[in-house]
């Protein structure tokens, strides 16, 4: 897909987590089981399991081999069963993953552990999910995680939008990507990552990119949402639109793969090449979308690769 020795570096990744969004009820749970094998039947995702052997394998091996195989450059995992966690799994593979902090920002010491996070277990930056953060994002007892973040200049990765699937989150306080609007002019040093084009508030996500020089746009997942839209969009849109706006420079490639036997959702990769280079976006641009951006907002600089070299 790139006419260069350019490997990819996804920004957004799972490592298993606790979610505390899920409802357990048996509704639902019906209503997700048909909703998932409409996707694997949409996405050509494998049904289950075949090789028992890789099963007990350790995850982060399987995620190596994953990289490997796809001939991917890099990966940035957002979640795990904990920070030490994660820390814990990527340090067996420093070249190939890289993670961020994922703890509750309302905690009273959440900074404390934030920067913790940072200088002792060497994460990258903060994941936060807006709709299960129950106060104002620009609440005062908020400031001091938006400091460390400012004056590292760390990047955060906020997802707004829908939550989860049938039985997620569709209305809260902290829904609407413009809830972090006070706090992204306050601290323009912070760069805020929104993935999925804003999954629902496209437009809001526009808006607050046109005011905010600081806010990235994360291309992650299958973009569903875009079907329950009153007005029509596709993923042609998102990326010519977004690139009209703010440029190719901070557009951030994700797939936002979870797990396995999905493993790392090459599909997604193939149909966001394919909408860039039918924009007519150039190898340069091509290639900070699909990496080299996210390189740079790590401080990954000394692995810029492409045409960047």
């Amino acid at each position: 897909m790139f006419s260069t020795d350019f490997q990819v570096f996804d920004i957004h990744a799972h490592l298993p987590y606790k979610q505390l969004f899920l409802m357990r009820h048996e509704t639902i749970t019906q209503a997700n089981a048909e909703r998932a094998e409409r996707m694997r039947l949409t996405w050509n995702f494998p049904h289950q399991e075949v090789d028992e052997e890789a099963t007990k394998r350790p995850i982060i091996e399987r995620w190596a081999d994953e990289l490997e195989r796809h001939g991917i450059g890099g990966l940035n995992f957002l979640t795990a069963y904990g920070n030490d966690d994660l820390a814990q799994q990527i340090s067996k593979y420093p070249s190939k993953f890289t993670g961020f902090a994922h703890h509750d920002i309302e905690q009273p010491d959440a900074a404390v552990e934030l920067q913790r996070a940072i200088d002792v277990l060497g994460l990258k930056g903060y994941k936060l999910f807006g709709p299960l953060i129950q106060r104002p994002l620009h609440d005062p007892s908020l400031k001091a995680v938006w400091r460390v973040l400012a004056e590292r200049r760390l990047p955060v990765l906020i997802h707004f939008g829908l939550l989860g699937h049938t039985g997620g989150i569709v209305q809260h306080l902290n829904i609407n990507p413009l809830s972090i609007f006070n706090v992204a002019r306050e601290y323009p040093e912070i760069p805020i990552i929104i993935p999925h084009f804003g999954a629902g508030y496209f437009q809001e996500l526009l808006h607050l990119c046109w005011s905010c020089p600081n806010i990235y746009i994360d291309t992650s997942g299958s973009n569903q949402w875009m079907r329950w839209t009153p007005y029509e969009l596709t993923l042609e849109m998102l990326f010519r639109k977004s690139a009209e706006l703010i440029g190719p420079e901070r557009i951030l490639f994700g797939t936002d793969s979870s797990g396995f036997p999905r493993g790392f959702v090459h599909r997604y990769l193939q149909e966001q090449v394919r909408v860039c280079r039918e924009l007519r976006f150039s190898e340069h641009q091509i290639e900070l979308i699909f990496g080299n951006n996210a390189r740079r907002l790590l401080g990954l600089n000394g692995q810029l690769i492409g045409q960047e070299k």
